[in-house]
Parts: C-alpha cells; sequence; structure tokens
C-alpha cells in the first residue's frame, strides 16, 4: 500500500474480533478518504438489483455485530422485498476481551449470542438465526466445519453476502474463502463486504474488484442503527476495569452510519457460471484432448511460439491460469523453478494432473479465475486462451490480480485466438487491447498473425535477452 501504513504496530488491543497488526483505537484510514474512493470506484445498485425476485439471502458473519455492521442494511432491505433470510454466525465472540477480569470466555459467548438475537430481530424479524459456535479466532482450522454448514442453507438461487476475503482478520479472511468456494461449487451470488478494510486499507486495495454501493432508506438506516446499538458488549466498555475496554470506538462505528453499504460483487453472473463451467467439462465427453492440444500442428506451432517468446531462459515461479490438460503446463515446468497451473474443469485438471505426476515442481489446483486466485507471487503469469470466456469485470479483475501477482521484474504472458469466438462475451483481440494499456507494464514482445495474438508485458526496468548477456 502505498504511503504511511495505517495498520499501527500498537498490539495491546489482542481480543480475536481485533486484527492482528493494526489497532483499532488508532485513528486508522479517514473516513472521508473513503467517501472520495467510493464516489468514484463503487457503482450503486438498488435492493431489488441484488435480491432479485425468488432469490433468499444469507448472510455469513464470523463473529456476532459483523452482518450488523457491515450488512444489517441489506438485511433489512431484504425484509421490505419479503425475501427470507438466514443468518449464519460462525462463532461467538468469545474472545472479543480475552483479558476480562469481569467476563469468562463463556459468559462473552452468553452475552454476544444475545446481542446478536436481538440485533437479527431488529433488521430482519422473520430470518432464521444459526450459530455454530466454532471457535474464536481458530476458523482457518475449521474450514470443513465451515463448509459442511454453509452448503446445507446455499443453494443456486441465493444470494451469499460474506466478509471480503482479504479484509486482514484471520476468521474475515477464512469465512469469505469458504463462503467464495461454496457459492462457487452451487452457482450462487456472492457478496462480499469489507469490515476492517475501511480502518488499514485505502483505494489502491480495491484495485481489480468489482464494488458495488446500495444506498439505504430512511427505513433501513434506522433499523440497521438499531442493530449496531443491540451489540453492547462491543460498542460500549464491559466495565471500567481494564481489559473491559470499548472494541469498537466511535471513528471505527463512523465507517458504518454510511447512508449505503458496499460490497464486492465477486460472482453476480450466476447463469454464466453454471453455463461456461459445465461447458468445459462436457468438452471432454468421447476425446481425452478436445482441443487438439497434442494433435494438432497448428497447436503444436503455437506453444513453440508462445515458448520462444519468452524472454528469459529460466522461468522462476510461473501461473498459468486455465492449465486445461496441461500440455503447455508441461513445457513451461522444463524451464521454471515451479508452476501452478489453474483450470475450472474438474475433468481437465484430472488429465493435467495424471499428466504431471511425478512432478513435484507442478501444482495443478482446480479454480474458478477469477473468483478463485493463488496466493503468492510469480515471475510469469500465462493467460493463454482463456480471457474471452470471462465476463468484461471478470477480465479486469483477472489482469488486476494477474499484476498484483507479479514480482517485481515479473512477466505477464498472453496468447489467444483472433478468429470469431461464439457464444461468449469477447474475443482474442478484445482481451489483448484490455492488457497492454494496464499501467505499470510495457509490451517487450508482440505477435499478431491471422490465427493468434501473442503479447508479454514485463513489469519494472526490462533488459532485452541480449543486453541482459551483454551483447548490446
Amino acid at each position: 500500500m502505498a504511503g504511511a501504513d495505517p495498520r499501527l504496530a500498537a498490539h495491546h488491543v489482542t481480543g480475536s474480533d481485533a486484527p492482528a497488526g493494526f489497532d483499532p483505537h488508532a485513528p486508522g484510514t479517514p473516513e472521508a478518504h473513503w467517501t472520495r474512493v467510493l464516489d468514484d470506484v463503487a457503482r450503486p445498485v438498488t435492493a431489488p438489483d441484488l435480491l432479485p425476485s425468488g432469490s433468499d439471502l444469507v448472510v455469513l458473519a464470523a463473529h456476532p455485530d459483523d452482518e450488523s455492521l457491515a450488512a444489517g442494511g441489506l438485511l433489512a432491505e431484504a425484509a421490505a422485498l419479503g425475501r427470507r433470510a438466514i443468518l449464519v454466525v460462525a462463532t461467538s465472540g468469545e474472545g472479543s476481551h480475552p483479558r476480562s477480569a469481569t467476563h469468562t470466555p463463556a459468559q462473552l459467548a452468553a452475552v454476544r449470542e444475545r446481542e446478536v438475537t436481538a440485533a437479527l430481530r431488529a433488521v430482519h424479524p422473520g430470518a432464521l438465526l444459526v450459530l455454530l459456535r466454532l471457535p474464536d479466532g481458530g476458523l482457518a482450522g475449521q474450514r470443513a466445519a465451515l463448509a459442511e454448514s454453509l452448503a446445507g442453507v446455499v443453494g443456486p438461487r441465493t444470494v451469499l453476502a460474506a466478509p471480503w476475503r482479504r479484509d486482514g482478520h484471520t476468521d474475515h479472511d477464512t469465512a469469505g474463502a469458504v463462503a467464495a468456494e461454496v457459492a462457487t461449487a452451487v452457482g450462487a451470488t456472492l457478496l462480499e463486504y469489507p469490515v476492517w478494510l475501511w480502518h488499514w486499507g485505502s483505494g489502491s486495495d480495491l484495485a481489480g474488484e468489482v464494488v458495488v454501493r446500495l444506498p439505504l432508506g430512511v427505513e433501513a438506516l434506522t433499523r440497521r442503527a438499531a442493530a449496531q446499538a443491540a451489540h453492547v458488549s462491543q460498542v460500549h466498555a464491559l466495565s471500567p476495569q481494564a481489559g473491559d475496554e470499548v472494541l469498537l470506538p466511535a471513528h471505527v462505528l463512523e465507517r458504518f452510519t454510511r447512508p449505503h453499504e458496499v460490497f464486492i460483487a465477486s460472482l453476480t453472473e450466476r447463469s454464466a457460471t453454471r453455463h461456461s463451467d459445465a461447458a468445459f467439462d462436457d468438452m471432454f465427453d468421447g476425446s481425452d484432448d478436445p482441443w487438439r492440444f497434442e494433435s494438432s500442428w497448428y497447436e503444436q506451432r503455437k506453444r513453440a511460439v508462445t515458448l520462444a517468446a519468452l524472454p528469459r531462459e529460466h522461468l522462476g515461479a510461473v501461473l498459468e491460469v486455465g492449465c486445461s490438460t496441461g500440455v503447455l503446463t508441461s513445457a513451461l515446468a522444463q524451464r521454471a523453478t515451479t508452476v501452478v497451473g489453474t483450470d475450472v474443469s474438474a475433468r481437465a485438471v484430472d488429465r493435467a494432473r495424471a499428466r504431471l505426476a511425478g512432478n513435484d515442481a507442478v501444482t495443478i489446483r482446480q479454480l474458478r479465475s477469477p473468483q478463485q486466485w493463488p496466493e503468492g507471487s510469480f515471475d510469469l503469469v500465462v493467460l493463454s486462451e482463456v480471457g474471452y470466456f470471462w465476463q468484461p469485470d471478470e477480465l479486469d479483475r483477472a489482469l488486476a490480480l494477474s499484476v498484483g501477482s507479479l514480482t517485481e521484474d515479473g512477466l505477464l504472458l498472453l496468447c489467444h485466438w483472433r478468429h470469431p469466438v461464439d457464444g461468449w462475451p469477447l474475443d482474442g483481440d478484445m482481451v489483448h487491447e484490455a492488457a497492454v494499456g494496464l499501467p505499470g507494464l510495457r509490451v517487450v514482445v508482440s505477435h499478431v498473425e491471422t490465427d493468434f495474438r501473442l503479447d508479454v508485458l514485463a513489469a519494472g526496468a526490462w533488459q532485452t535477452p541480449a543486453t541482459r548477456e551483454g551483447l548490446a
């Protein structure tokens, strides 16, 4: 993040609701900053846009109060629209005051469960409350249990609102990641809500995200305020004694009194998701090589051009998005230290894993990009024959994630078919034109012919192969 890091390292606040590495009592990012950012990047939407007719709402909270702070208005609007709603609270927040001399963890859990019950009645009296009572601060070790519980209440017509996967608190990040996996599996709509981002982050942290803003009516604002006030143990001190300090001071609460709520629309094209995922698997009916990667001389030549275009002999850490059956992956592995290949198709992933079995430097993962993106930094990101299968906003996000994944002098390679692509929103040239304008990168190799286009973009200081070898 550019500039001073508001994640002030004052670790005297150790409650599990307070993320490690920054202090909620410190001022953090001014609300005026977020007002400017959201005016620029957040697209206004209506409640029926987010909660269409026939949908139901499931809100996942890592701790009691997350839902009231960041999605209380959404719950109130769901009630006004007559949408059914379920609030799933993963932990009971028993770790919020670990040094309290007046409340044991069990007593805190009981208090906070009563508070969230009252808060939910304030915004959506007819909603169902599910208390999972998983360990506060320990969701990372409870992913399977959380996924199983969510899978029981989330279906294709569900709008699932969950903490943002990059919110900075381990429980929030885990809850968001699990929600994304469940939503992707069933084709649900996923809306992610930040909580702690507003304290430690800046506008640059939203780069590449699809951000929407839900303006709230007077009734929804009133109900949300009542829900937030119901969390007495968080918005007031438990007692005057040390260890019972207020966890959500006024400057933190200010970020949740906006006349709108903000969501990151991570998975909004449910029908497109289901169609595209199934379509890729269906292509393997009757063929182990539906793209003719191994039998087509066109594909063999294009692969040779791709490998020759890479301007470094040793590629380091490589990410290949859309690796399919792993033919290009195998060739990249011969010049790389490690390779991570991802594909949405389970059948493609199975074939890629079989092809690369025994190569410990290669990892193949079934992920739906850009909604699911591998962690880590890469010296090379490869987007080959994948960009036109995305919606335009998904392409923008994938490109932003690609840039964000690059090492200081990393490379981004794109290669795509240039003939018409029927039934998909983009074509190869559109994908490449979006990429060549990315800030911080410049095109260092470009190859365009009738059938396909290839571009290599470089970050940081660039040296040609001849320059690197002292030949020029």
